[in-house]
């Protein structure tokens, strides 16, 4: 699997990303979660939840359990591709740009609007036994999709249903019954699905599991990431990203708050970018405890600059808009009113740090990290409300124009592409930093501008050197 998120360098697994339920095995075996993608798509009450796993143990048969609100049918779940998720998480994901100063006698050719319009518009396995604990626990539905044997439960006690478990020869971690709790207490069903390992591939010790991804309908709008604790070693890191139709998401029982973006970074980043980020993330969440860390909030459609293609009406379909109450066409995509807005959410936490499933709220546009300057002093800093979302985690190596300067009013602050001759590469995505090494002086090692968030000065301010505002490409 493409994992959550990406590292250009090979690196240590020192952290496990979350999983909104948990895994239960037999014969007591250990097993650990690490890595999981979800992409909810939400409209009107429906919620699609899309989700990819990776599961390291023992190639026996193992299960996912997941809280859900309904009985679910066979017609809900299904699996999927796992090359979309891949898609999902490098356009969303923290990127890295280079930009070449122009020369600064250079003077523009004028162009019209027509001219102007177009150059936008270019960037754009065998059943379960059903052993009760005294009528406690129901099997509500149970069938198969792919290599998954599906059984959804339902319980009146939670010491019911981990017994029930143990019962089916699931050896689950003792003290499961108290995270079961609240979930019975509100009524919610629990989604079994058990993988027959005959019909998965491991490498290495790693179940390359198909996606799983199924639908419901509730007034409520969240994600049950508590069970996952029960199989969590350290600190867990969970990316959720929600599609949504010209809407972006928040947390509504968690502080919120957008990583600091449009900074400039020294060369040097350009191979050390995955620890820089890390670095900047954990700063972050120091100065914001128990804060979800919103990464990008941007037209699913387009993308500047683009680590890869803009997600399709195909994809769109495949994360859950054929089930949608309002399905779009083809055509409809490209028009502003219809298109999904992707935001990108990042939550770190612990058994002790957190005490509460995430619950999703309708947040206003933001934008920030785009190569806008907005007053005297350069780019735009951080997010600020606007009409549109416009958000990304955006960095930058600048270089600076060595070549001759022969006219009388140099223009400097211009960026672009490189010397002519000179191959751009595209940005880098950084993924799967919840495996890299932590290290929190990166941030004033590689930083070359201010970060006010965070009270770093940068390393041209520390050195004395005036930054020149940059204007827009």
């Amino acid at each position: 699997m493409h994992r959550l998120l990406a590292a250009a360098l090979s690196v240590a697994p020192l952290a496990a990303h979350a999983f909104c339920g948990f895994y239960v095995a037999g014969g007591g075996a250990e097993l650990f979660n690490n890595a999981t993608q979800v992409v909810l798509m939400r409209e009107g009450t429906r919620t699609v939840l899309s989700m990819q796993n990776n599961y390291q143990g023992p190639a026996a048969d193992f299960a996912m359990v997941i809280p859900v609100p309904v009985v679910l049918k066979k017609e809900q779940v299904k699996t999927l591709p796992r090359d979309v998720f891949h898609r999902v998480d490098t356009l969303s994901a923290p990127r890295l740009v280079e930009y070449w100063e122009q020369d600064p006698c250079y003077v523009e050719p004028p162009y019209d609007e027509e001219d102007r319009m177009a150059s936008v518009e270019s960037s754009a396995g065998g059943p379960m036994m059903e052993k009760r604990k005294g009528g406690l626990v129901k099997v509500e539905a149970r069938f198969e999709v792919g290599e998954y044997d599906v059984v959804i439960l339902s319980a009146k006690d939670a010491l019911a249903l981990e017994q029930w478990l143990k019962e089916n020869k699931y050896r689950i971690p003792e003290g499961a019954a108290p995270l079961f709790r609240p979930y019975v207490q509100q009524g919610l069903k629990f989604f079994v699905a058990k993988v027959n390992a005959k019909k998965v591939t491991f490498e290495k010790g790693m179940a390359k599991l198909s996606p799983l991804r199924f639908f419901y309908d509730s007034e409520k709008f969240e994600l049950p990431v508590r069970l996952g604790l029960i199989n969590a070693k350290e600190k867990q890191d969970l990316i959720v990203h929600v599609l949504a139709r010209n809407q972006r998401y928040e947390l509504a029982n968690l502080p919120n708050v957008t990583i600091p973006t449009n900074i400039d970074l020294a060369p040097s980043a350009k191979t050390e970018f995955p620890f820089f980020y890390v670095s900047l993330f954990d700063r972050t969440l120091a100065r914001n405890p128990k804060a979800v860390v919103t990464e990008y909030a941007w037209q699913a459609t387009s993308c500047d600059p683009c680590p890869t293609s803009p997600l399709s009406a195909e994809d769109f379909a495949t994360l859950g808009a054929d089930v949608l109450a309002t399905k779009q066409s083809e055509e409809d995509q490209w028009k502003p009113e219809r298109q999904f807005v992707l935001t990108r959410l990042h939550a770190r936490y612990d058994k002790a740090s957190l005490g509460e499933d995430l619950v999703f709220r309708a947040a206003k546009p933001i934008v920030g990290g785009r190569e806008f300057v907005t007053n005297d002093k350069g780019l735009e800093q951080g997010s600020r409300a606007d009409s549109m979302n416009n958000f990304q985690a955006r960095y930058a190596i600048r270089y600076p124009w060595k070549g001759k300067v022969e006219c009388k009013s140099p223009i400097y602050g211009r960026w672009g592409g490189p010397p002519s001759g000179e191959e751009q590469a595209s940005a880098s995505a950084a993924q799967d930093t919840a495996f890299v090494a932590r290290d929190p002086s990166k941030v004033e090692a590689l930083a070359e501008s201010p970060i006010a968030e965070l009270n770093v000065k940068g390393l041209k301010a520390k050195a004395g050197d005036v930054l020149r505002p940059a204007k827009k490409k």
